[in-house]
């Protein structure tokens, strides 16, 4: 940076051009040479994984032959996805103690995951389907399940693949209406999600979940490897003392001491309006549990159960991951911080008012401190490469759990009766995965310009609804059976997507201060009365409610059944024969 003397007599700072500015220079060339280079690498493991996939169970379970720890590492992979590398972080910088919920609400859900893998992996072989399924009518539970898998991954898929296309658009500089190479911030933006796509499409297609356990086994070890460093050199900047690394990002975030404080986004108190509070505060509570239900019955955290020889290996895997992703959050607050202490929360909300450049921006910030202009492009470049291998990864997870589900339940069970040949089945998984990456491509392009993140939230709140009442009560309730899977699955499903529909998150919302609409319908639509933006609070309980009154409804009972499923979730008997 370049000196100058102000009629103050103090020397301040000129900013030298960024990367982030939109001119093409170093840092842009290494992002695309370690994007391309991972591309390459992944596509390589792709063509072998193909050479060694025979079977539908290679396909969809990688063969049962990964160990808990690279199962682990690909379930760190699977969870890890943008929103938790950049997306809190970037809270954090902009809310400080509000932006850390969200990592206690991720990684507290593991502690529910763990009981539940092992059990999962003994009585399932594919999807999440054949849990109910072994009990029941199979034909109507696997509808059901379904659907409801496909519905969970195409809101995940396109938030996703919006995402991807936002983050280039920012780290080329594009957001404030400038060109790099020729292209304008949508053309960019569109490019980047048929690329994606079309990349998901190939590593499923060719490698099935064999090209997708590694992939996220790699994407797990850079991703950890690169927060690890940048924690490091965050600490460093302040001596390794994490009271003055809050102190400043306090003193940096305009807040004071309320940055390191509870009530700057979530619960906040609203002075004369104590309905409004009440809500802002029960909004809170509806988002933790859908982050931590959710969790438990996303469907490709689901199916990776399946990648290892048995159950107790599927639970030390899962003790693995939370290690690694409890882990990963501590370290979002040394990078939430640092880029609220070192970036500053106008310099981020400048360039991204959602925070998601954060982690680009303190990247850049530190290889200037530490090693000048070079440290500054080629350590923004490897952030912004393993952002960019961190979506392309959970995306390939995404279809590949969707496109399992329409081949397995939907072509083989149902259509086929249950009695498909493997190459039949496998063909339509592969198809299935041209289809959905299609149809996420479509829905993408046509919402780039929409602010789509309420479909994670969406996404996790539907799992927390519509699945998780039918994997509990599948293993726990005697009387449970196939129109309380029907009630429980479409009912959640339509509780959330309802209560969603007319909640804030659609329409009537608007900034108090500017009066700008933060909604996605237009300012002149309002049909909100539901007044809470995550719905998992009342649409959970629902779920649930619809199972059990369904099942009460349906003299359908089968004990036997029902305890040959508990040896078996005990035991892993028979699993993998059915």
């Amino acid at each position: 940076m370049d000196g100058a003397v102000t009629g103050d007599g103090i020397v301040h700072l000129l900013a030298e051009p960024t990367a982030l500015d939109g001119r093409f220079g170093p840092a842009h060339a290494w992002t695309i040479g370690l994007c391309a280079l991972f591309v390459l690498v992944t596509l390589a493991i792709t063509i072998r994984a193909r050479h060694t996939t025979k079977g539908a169970v290679d396909f969809y379970a990688g063969g049962r032959g990964f160990s808990s720890t690279q199962n682990g590492l690909a379930l760190t992979g699977d969870y890890l996805s943008a929103a938790s590398f950049l997306g809190i972080a970037g809270m954090i910088a902009l809310q400080g103690y509000d932006g850390f919920l969200y990592s206690i609400g991720f990684l507290v859900a593991w502690l529910l995951v763990l009981p539940m893998a092992q059990l999962m992996r003994n009585t399932g072989r594919f999807t999440m389907a054949d849990l109910p399924a072994f009990r029941m009518r199979r034909m109507r539970v696997r509808l059901a399940c379904t659907i409801s898998t496909v519905t969970v991954c195409v809101f995940y898929l396109v938030a996703q693949m919006v995402g991807a296309g936002a983050l280039v658009s920012v780290l080329l500089g594009l957001h404030d209406g400038g060109t790099f190479l020729g292209m304008s911030a949508s053309q960019a933006r569109t490019g980047a999600i048929v690329l994606v796509g079309v990349l998901m499409i190939v590593y499923v297609m060719y490698g099935g979940m064999k090209a997708a356990t590694w992939l996220q086994i790699i994407k797990a070890i850079v991703l950890l490897a690169a927060t690890g460093m940048l924690t490091v050199l965050v600490l460093a900047m302040f001596s390794f003392d994490p009271r003055a690394l809050l102190g400043a990002a306090a003193e940096a975030s305009g807040h004071g001491t309320a940055f390191l404080e509870p009530g700057l986004r979530f619960g906040v108190e609203v002075p004369g309006e104590p309905t409004t509070t009440l809500f802002n505060k029960l909004d809170l509570i509806s988002l933790g549990l859908a982050l931590v239900l959710g969790t438990v019955a996303l469907p490709h955290i689901l199916i990776r159960f399946y990648t290892v020889p048995d159950g107790r290996s599927a639970r030390s895997s899962v003790n693995r991951t939370i290690v690694m992703v409890g882990a990963f959050y501590l370290m979002t607050l040394a990078l939430g911080f640092g880029a609220a202490a070192l970036v500053g929360s106008e310099r981020i909300m400048a360039l991204d008012p959602s925070g998601n450049s954060a982690v680009p921006m303190l990247a850049e910030e530190l290889g200037r401190l530490t090693a000048g202009p070079v440290g500054a492009a080629v350590l923004l470049a490897l952030i912004s490469a393993v952002a960019l291998a961190t979506i392309l990864a959970v995306i390939a997870s995404l279809t590949l759990a969707s496109s399992s589900s329409i081949a397995h339940d939907l072509f083989g069970h149902i259509l086929m009766w249950g009695r498909p040949r493997e190459s039949q089945e496998m063909g339509v998984a592969r198809f299935s995965a041209c289809l959905i990456g299609a149809v996420a491509i479509v829905l993408a392009v046509q919402a780039q310009e929409q602010n789509v993140a309420f479909l994670v939230g969406l996404a996790f709140a539907i799992a927390a609804a519509a699945n998780l009442p039918v994997i509990v009560l599948t293993m726990f309730w005697r009387r449970f059976n196939t129109k309380g899977v029907e009630w429980g699955i479409y009912g959640g499903l339509s509780a959330t997507l309802l209560l969603m529909l007319f909640s804030p998150v659609m329409s009537g919302k608007t900034d108090p201060v500017t009066g700008e609409n933060l909604s996605v319908l237009p300012p002149w639509i309002d049909i909100g009365f539901f007044p809470m933006e995550n719905p998992a609070l009342v649409a959970v309980p629902l779920g649930f409610a619809c199972a059990v009154v369904g099942s009460l409804l349906s003299p359908e009972r089968n004990s036997a059944r029902f305890t040959e499923l508990r040896v078996r979730s005990l035991t892993g008997w028979g699993a993998d024969r059915d």
